[in-house]
C-alpha cells in the first residue's frame, strides 16, 4: 500500500512525461521523522546524474523540531537508489534526446520512502495553453452532463 507524502504540482504542467521510474532515497533519521509529519516540498526539485549516480537536488525537507544537532541541511543533495541498468538508460536518454529528470511524487511503500521520477521534455508555452484549454473544455462538458 502506498501513502503519498508529497506531489510536485508543476511537474506535469511544465513537462511532457514519457516514462517514470521508482527510486529509493538515502535519508537520515531526523529527515524520516520530518517526512512522516509531512514537511516536504518537491516544487523546485530536480534530478540529475553525477559521477554515475542519480541525485535529487533542491528537495526541501524541513528540519525536525526535536532533532537538535542531528538535523541536516534542508536543501542538501540526496542520493537516489536505482539499478545500474536504469542509470545507463537515463544517461542515454538525457544525452541523445534532451530529456529531463523531474521528481513527480514522494510516497511511502511499506516502511520505505520512494520517489517517482518522471522522464520527459519541457513543454513550450503553446503546449501549456493547449492543455489548459483542453482541461477547461472537459470541465465544462462534465458540468453540462451533470445537469
Amino acid at each position: 500500500m502506498e501513502k503519498i507524502i508529497s506531489k510536485n504540482p508543476l511537474a506535469r504542467h511544465n513537462y511532457t512525461i514519457d516514462d517514470t521510474i521508482e527510486a529509493g532515497i538515502v535519508l537520515s533519521g531526523t529527515e524520516i521523522k520530518s517526512i512522516r509529519s509531512g514537511k516536504v516540498n518537491l516544487k523546485d526539485s530536480y534530478a540529475a546524474i553525477k559521477n554515475g549516480e542519480l541525485y535529487i537536488y533542491n528537495l526541501h525537507i524541513s528540519p525536525y523540531e526535536f532533532g537538535n544537532i542531528y538535523n541536516k541541511d534542508p536543501l542538501r543533495d540526496r542520493k537516489l537508489l536505482v539499478t545500474r541498468r536504469e542509470i545507463n538508460k537515463l544517461i542515454g536518454l538525457i544525452k541523445q534526446k534532451g530529456y529531463s529528470l523531474v521528481p513527480i511524487s514522494m510516497y511511502f511503500k511499506g516502511n520505505f520512502v520512494k520517489v517517482e521520477i518522471g522522464i520527459g521534455k519541457g513543454k513550450k508555452l503553446y503546449d501549456k495553453r493547449r492543455d489548459i484549454a483542453k482541461k477547461d473544455a472537459e470541465m465544462r462538458m462534465r458540468k453540462n452532463v451533470d445537469r
